[in-house]
């Protein structure tokens, strides 16, 4: 067989070898195994610094970074402008007038502390309850020794034992200091006699000025003297005051002298206060009416130099309305002991200090007494509340917007902080007030009202159509608009 022969033969057996293979693999399912080789993972590594720089330098790149470049700058600009702007066209805060301690909240007068549960020592562990009603000032006394009309035993830095030792007066101090409350003495020399000056004897002042300076280096934070003529103001005065107020440096506490003056007119307290140079003047008003209404409108410049009170047995005013004409009108507001749950005249203050752990009482009308106190109490710790911290009632303007023989109310506002109207109603009969003053709204929130049936705090009424029975009032707001 020839070469070519052979090598056909050897390509036909091949063939047939592969023909067999495939029909061996297929012989079940009929299908060609067939392998694919594996694909190799491609990695994306991203343009090399030479593209990137490559493709930053194009014309389309360069602009578009100009274009966001611009438009930043534009926008800082714009908004830089735009508070430039408000900061121009917004109004001014106006300045903070100088507030001492004694114009921060009320005083709290306990001029008798004969009672044996009640000395100085009893009156440091009342301090937890004065502190609730925000009680600035502690006006206590006098407590120094001396008889009735006898000059030769006063003794202004010695303290009665029937009010206690120094010693109690020491750790009250401290404790009112750690609550900050401060504490004035009422150092008037013959506070049981007659002549509360001894008929103008040259060496009482000489005492007083030794007892003001032993007292404040106590920690005593201000002293009162109560009823100085003209005269004794003339020969006293200027040297208790320097006392007083010598040793203060810049940010430190100051110290009150405080001259108490009973039973004058508005216009009478406006005068003493501009004659004598008074760091704060103390009166009792005998009564409330159209004088003393109208009187108000001059107290603007003078009013944080007034610490005033009502006489509750002359003004007839009901207890809630008494609270809410103290607190709102300018000036600071001074309560006796037991003016905050009505406590009458003459009448043991025993009990007054107990009402949130009241006893069990079995006595149907003690337990009337004591829900109707502490409701007072509430009443009254509201009020003080808002005074502390609304700028209006604290050191805002004040304002007639209505006043009759038994009706009145008044607009507070400072800045453009909340505005206050307080209306009362002491007469016998409704009133309805029409309160249209300019940049007055229509309506306003009542904050708090003695008739909860008719003026439900927050309820807003209208105020040139406003409706208060007999002996209610009512305190509103609302708020500065520009």
């Amino acid at each position: 067989m020839s070469k070519e022969a052979d090598m056909k033969e050897v390509e036909l057996n091949e063939l047939e070898q592969e023909k067999q293979s495939i029909n061996t693999d297929t012989e079940k399912n009929g299908c060609v195994k067939v392998k694919v080789p594996e694909e190799k993972e491609v990695k994306f590594t991203g343009l090399s610094k030479e593209e990137l720089m490559k493709v930053a330098g194009t014309t389309g790149w360069v602009r578009t970074r100009w274009v966001l470049l611009v438009l930043f700058w534009l926008g800082w600009v714009g908004m830089l402008a735009g508070a430039v702007v408000i900061i121009v066209q917004a109004p001014r805060c106006k300045p903070i007038p100088e507030m001492h301690w004694w114009n921060e909240g009320p005083l709290y007068k306990i001029a008798d502390v004969m009672n044996s549960f009640e000395n100085i020592k009893g009156i440091e562990n009342k301090l937890d309850s004065l502190n609730q009603l925000k009680v600035k000032g502690l006006i206590l006394g006098p407590i120094h020794t001396v008889q009735e009309d006898h000059l030769s035993t006063l003794k202004l830095t010695v303290i009665d034992p029937l009010f206690g030792t120094e010693e109690d007066l020491v750790s009250l101090l401290e404790r009112a200091h750690k609550k900050s409350m401060s504490i004035v003495l009422d150092l008037t020399p013959n506070y049981k006699g007659m002549d509360a000056w001894f008929s103008k004897d040259p060496t009482v002042a000489e005492k007083l000025k030794d007892a003001c300076a032993y007292w404040l280096k106590k920690g005593v934070d201000g002293i009162l003297l109560f009823d100085m003529s003209p005269d004794d103001r003339t020969s006293t005065w200027q040297s208790i005051h320097n006392v007083v107020h010598s040793n203060i440096t810049d940010g430190t506490k100051k110290r009150a002298l405080i001259l108490s003056n009973r039973n004058q007119s508005v216009d009478h307290a406006f005068q003493l206060i501009m004659s004598s140079g008074v760091d704060l003047l103390e009166t009792t008003l005998p009564n409330f009416g159209m004088r003393e209404i109208n009187a108000f409108t001059t107290l603007n410049s003078t009013y944080s130099k007034l610490a005033w009170s009502l006489s509750k047995q002359t003004s007839g005013l009901p207890t809630r309305l008494y609270h809410m004409l103290l607190f709102t009108l300018p000036g600071t507001p001074v309560f006796n002991r037991g003016d905050e749950v009505g406590l009458k005249a003459g009448e043991p203050p025993r009990g007054i200090w107990d009402l949130e752990n009241p006893a069990e009482e079995n006595n149907e009308t003690a337990k009337n007494l004591r829900a109707e106190r502490t409701s007072l109490r509430s009443f009254f710790k509201t009020l003080s509340d808002l005074r502390v911290k609304e700028r209006a009632l604290l050191h805002g303007e004040y304002a007639t917007l209505s006043s009759t023989d038994s009706s009145f109310a008044f607009l507070r506002l400072w800045d453009q902080s909340e505005r206050f109207i307080t209306a009362l109603n002491w007469g016998n009969a409704p009133v309805t007030f029409q309160l249209t003053a300019v940049n007055l709204p229509a309506e306003a929130r009542v904050r708090l009202s003695t008739d909860t049936e008719n003026l439900a705090v927050d309820h807003t009424v209208p105020l040139q159509n406003l409706q208060l029975e007999a002996k209610q009032a009512v305190l509103l707001s609302f708020p500065y608009t520009g």
